[in-house]
Formats: structure tokens, sequence, C-alpha cells
């Protein structure tokens, strides 16, 4: 293309491009691009000029050439596909009349920061450094899937909105981002993709507002990051999909905002993550599905958990902030899965690494008790029993407390009216304590009970401390050998 078929616009750009200078149509610096469709033709530059420019224009020795534009109407579709670019790319506050078609370009940097683009198609790119689309406003769908980028990519600020729901407004499944991934403050109107793509640094949505009602709002199945994944202070409107993710640091959700009424908000299962954050922030509206997943740090307060949560084999190694044994159970019986014994010896082992047994205890005694409620009736009556006398072997002290009870009731009552001797002369001298005693311990024998006989009211009350104590003795042993089986 010869320089005498360009308008002056255009001519300005192709003179600035050897010497890597930048050219600034804009006629104030805060002047809103979404209104670029009025330019006129003083800042109106063609897609092809622009990609004759850095496919085969001349360049100057001992300079380093590049595209620098800032505030043009640009228009047609400027079509790079498979071009191999050596050029920085910089065309920022611009405004796209079509989208770019990047499709499996390889060049060195990228930057649309600012613009207003109908759709941008970079899959399967190459970028050897940054990818910087921060403050862009997409009507369409951004495509990065098998994109490869050793820098970052930027989106802080930028605006997606879906043309309609069959296309996420932001693909970046399978991408390797060697750097960051930032999307501060992004506002999404669709869904985001992210499965399978791996950023070797921290994924950041903080302040992010991500809406697809009743739909997937992030999809990020298999993601894999190797830094931190903030969501912290985010909106969702819609659920997040983490299954088979991989997240090396922090899963951060402090002070977000989810919203799925009618499901969940969260799906994590299967994933791996470092530590998971749940704090400050008002619950979630709507369920958790932590099932399968393996979480070393688990920091989640009471006042986060949400009134359904499934926890089906989630294994975390630490549980804070502490708390009571008391705050903790609610979750537990939350759980939208019914009994799941797992959860409460997840929830007895956080307790003992930190050495908290009186915890421990009383979370093994609410796991009996909601497995009571499992079982037919006859099992039931047994558990109510169990739970009653010595709190199912949690409660030792219990059966102490019942025996003195019973030991006082028998010496008063025998004390009152000595039984009859069966053999008067060899009869030891009658003991009230003693031959309670020996009703209510079957296996101790102190002479009494086989040498006196009660008789009417009182022959009842010894068959009744004979099973009373045969019912201790046999609760005790069961809840001793379940604590020792504990420890």
């Amino acid at each position: 293309m010869e320089i005498n078929e360009l308008t002056p616009a255009e001519a300005q750009v192709w003179r600035a491009f050897p010497c890597g200078q930048a050219v600034d149509f804009r006629t104030t610096a805060d002047e809103d691009c979404a209104a670029g469709a009025d330019w006129g033709p003083e800042r109106t530059l063609r897609a092809s000029v622009l990609r004759a420019l850095l496919v085969s224009a001349p360049q100057e020795d001992g300079e380093i050439a590049a595209l620098r534009v800032i505030g043009a109407r640009i228009t047609g579709a400027l079509d790079l596909t498979h071009a191999v670019v050596d050029h920085p790319v910089r065309l920022t506050h611009c405004h796209f009349t079509d989208p770019p078609d990047l499709y499996g370009i390889q060049l060195r940097r990228l930057s649309l920061r600012g613009s207003v683009l109908p759709a941008l198609d970079l899959g399967s790119a190459r970028v050897d450094g940054v990818v910087q689309l921060s403050d862009c406003r997409v009507r369409g769908r951004i495509q990065l899937s098998g994109a490869q980028i050793s820098g970052a990519l930027f989106l802080d600020r930028t605006e997606l909105t879906a043309q309609d729901d069959s296309h996420p407004v932001l693909k970046l499944n399978q991408a390797l981002i060697e750097d960051d991934l930032r999307a501060t403050e992004l506002r999404a109107h669709g869904e985001i993709r992210l499965n399978g793509a791996t950023v070797n640094g921290s994924v950041d949505l903080r302040g992010a507002h991500l809406t697809h009602p009743g739909q997937i709002a992030l999809d990020a199945q298999t993601l894999t990051v190797n830094g931190d994944l903030s969501l912290r202070n985010t909106h969702v409107r819609g659920w997040i999909g983490l299954r088979g993710a991989r997240v090396t640091g922090r899963l951060d959700l402090s002070y977000a905002r989810l919203s799925n009424p009618e499901g969940a908000t969260l799906r994590a299962t299967s994933c791996t993550i470092g530590e998971l954050w749940l704090r400050k922030g008002p619950p979630p509206d709507g369920f958790l599905n932590l099932r399968r997943a393996q979480i070393d740090v688990l920091f989640l307060e009471p006042d986060m958990v949400p009134d359904r949560m499934l926890l089906n084999s989630l294994v975390y190694t630490s549980l804070t902030p502490h708390e009571p044994a008391e705050r903790r159970l609610p979750m537990l019986e939350r759980d939208g899965d019914g009994y799941v014994p797992h959860a409460y010896e997840q929830l007895t082992a956080a307790y003992r690494r930190i050495g908290d047994d009186d915890a421990a205890r009383l979370v093994q005694l609410a796991k009996q008790r909601r497995h009571r409620g499992t079982l037919p009736w006859y099992g039931r009556l047994w558990g109510h029993v169990q739970d009653a006398t010595v709190g199912y072997g949690f409660r030792p002290l219990r059966a102490c407390g019942w025996l003195l009870s019973l030991l006082a009731v028998g010496s008063v009552a025998y004390a009152l009216h000595h039984p009859r001797p069966l053999k008067p002369s060899e009869a030891p001298d009658f003991n009230p304590v003693f031959f309670t005693l020996d009703l209510l311990l079957p296996v101790i024998s102190f002479g009494q009970e086989g040498a006196f006989a009660p008789e009417g009211w009182y022959q009842t009350l010894s068959y009744a401390l004979v099973i009373a104590g045969w019912i201790l003795a046999t609760t005790v042993f069961a809840g001793v050998t379940r604590t020792v089986s504990r420890q």
C-alpha cells in the first residue's frame, strides 16, 4: 500500500509507525469512546491500512517500530489471523466498528485499553508480553481459548455484555497465562468460562460484578491457579463452578455476595485448594457444594454458613477461626446429604489437632444423636438409654450420678424395712448399702443379695435395681469401648 492512497489520519499513523511514536486523536483526555460512531474522517482509520502497516510496512534502522494509536475510529474488520507481528500493538481508547480477528496471531504485546469493541477473537494467540484489555467495553464475546500469554492478562474495570446466552462473554478454555490474570472491578453480564486454563500467577477478581441469574456465572472447571484466586468483595448473581480445579494458594471469598436462590452458589466438588476463606460477608443466598474437595485450611465463619451445604467426603486439615463446637455443629446439621458420618469425623479431627478434646467429644456425641435418627425404633430406644445414662460414653460421670441416686434410694428403702434372711443362723448382719450395691453391680458380690429375700414392694424394687444395674453396666461398657476405639 502506497502512502498517497491514505487519508491524512492514516498517513500520520503510517509515518509514526517506524519510530514507534504515538498518535493521539482525542480532543479531551476523558472523552467517551462509546460515541466513536460519530467521529469524522479526521480520526478514522481503515482496518486494512493497519493490517498492511503491521504486516509489511518498512522500518527505519536504529528505531523500534510500534503501532501506537489513541482515540481513533477503526472501520472494517482488523483481520490478522495467523499473522506474525514483531511489533507492539497499542490501540487504546479506540472505537471498533467490527470485531478484530486475531486468531492464531503471534505478537509481542497487545493493548486495547479503554476501547469499545463488538467482540474480540484471540483464540490460540501467542503473545510474548502482556495483553491489556482494561477499561474496555465489549458488546460480544472475547475469545481467548488456547491462547498462550507469557505476561499478564489485564481486564480491570472491563465491561462485558453478552448478545445472547449461547456463548460466554469471556472464554479462556485451555489458555496458558504465565503471569497474573487481573480483572478487578470487572463487569460481566453473561458467563465467564475458564475451563482447563492454567494461570501460573494469581487470578484477581476483587470487586467484580458477575451477572448471569440462575445460570453459571464463572465456569472454572479443572482450572489451575498456582497463586491465589481472589473473589474478595465480588458480587455474583448465578453460580460459580470449580469442579476439579486446583488453587495452590488461597480462594478468597471474603466480603463476597453470592446469590443463586434456586441452587448452589459455589460448586467446588473434587477440587484441591490451599486455603478457602468464607468470611466477613452475608451468608450465600443458595447452598454450597464442597463434596470431595480437599482443603488445607478452611477459614469459615459460622455466620457465613448458608441454610444448606453439601459436605460428603470433604477433607480439610484445619478449621479456623476457632469456635466452640456448639457454633460449628449447625453446619453439619444443614448438610443436604442428611447424616454424613465423615463430616462429623472431619470436625472431630480438626478439634483434636488443636488439642480441644472437649469440643471433639461434643461433636462425637452429636454424631451419635444424629445417627440415632436413622435407626429403627428399637435402636432409637436403646440409643436414648445410652444417651440418658452415659451420653454414649462421652459423659461417663452421668453413670456415677445414676448409680449414686439408685444407691441412695435402695439404701433408704431397705434401711427402713430389712428384708427377711433366708437362713437366719447363717446370714451375715444386714447392711442396706451393700445389699443395694449387690443388686446394682452385676459382677461384684458382697454376700448380701444371696442371704436376704425382700418381699412385696421391696422385692419389686430389687428387681428394678438389678435391671438398672445391668443397663448401666452395658451402657458404660459400650461407651468406654466407643471412646477407646476413637482414641
